[in-house]
């Protein structure tokens, strides 16, 4: 007698880069929980929960990039749901940022997301649907001192998800941004006391986010109960933008 055959699983193909820590693994968790087929990219190797497939990847390089995504499809199938999440900071007032400084956060953070998104919409727009998520910032809408850099590769997906969704929006494919605020994890843990004090006083809800509240947000957008939702910016702040 031959083994039974597993049910194909009915979850989606979901793909995070960055996936591997703070709200990139928030994210996946979710996901994960939602039945889906979750993998993420990561830089350096990290301790994932089971059931999440990782892979390596640097989004500054299309090879790296094209040889994560040949490793999820044959895993998983096409990507579904690509979540543009990996990012990098190089903080320092303007007089003193180099030109490396902002061409290396803006070569991660905006045009590693226009890596993926090319390489995964290919799959999409054969499938005739698919969800990208964008994860942005406060900063990329309210702006940041210390932050030009950041704060212009976080505005430039603003840019990114309207133009995508004036291109693939008529083949089932939706954009959207989710721009976080304040929100606890271990960089934010690091910062001193009174830096800590001083951000959350300009938060309305008077407290920070958590990574799971932003994760359930990148999760509903991606849903079929959003499916009408494309080129959007839904803030995740507690009020501090004030959807600026």
């Amino acid at each position: 007698m031959s083994e039974a055959t597993p049910a194909p699983s009915t979850g989606r193909s979901v793909l995070i880069t960055g996936g591997n820590r703070g709200i990139g693994l928030a994210i996946a968790k979710a996901f994960l929980a939602n039945g889906d087929k979750v993998a993420v990219t990561y830089r350096s190797e990290s301790e994932l929960p089971d059931g999440v497939l990782g892979v390596q990847a640097d989004v500054t390089d299309q090879a790296s990039v094209d040889a994560a995504f040949t490793a999820v499809e044959a895993a998983h199938g096409p990507v579904e749901v690509l979540v543009a999440n990996a990012g990098i900071t190089k903080d320092t007032l303007l007089m003193r940022m180099s030109e490396d400084d902002f061409t290396s956060v803006i070569d991660t953070n905006l045009t590693g997301a226009f890596r993926v998104i090319k390489r995964a919409s290919k799959g999409m727009i054969r499938l005739r649907k698919g969800r990208v998520v964008l994860i942005s910032s406060v900063s990329g809408l309210y702006g940041a001192p210390g932050q030009v850099n950041y704060s212009a590769s976080k505005a430039g997906m603003v840019g990114i998800a309207r133009s995508l969704t004036r291109e693939l929006g008529s083949r089932g494919i939706t954009a959207n941004v989710v721009a976080p605020g304040f929100i606890t994890t271990d960089m934010t843990a690091e910062l001193p006391a009174e830096t800590q004090k001083q951000y959350l006083a300009s938060v309305p809800a008077a407290r920070f986010g958590s990574a799971d509240e932003v994760a359930k947000v990148v999760r509903w957008i991606s849903s079929d109960e959003a499916g009408y939702i494309s080129g959007a910016v839904i803030p995740v702040d507690g009020g501090l933008g004030m959807g600026h």
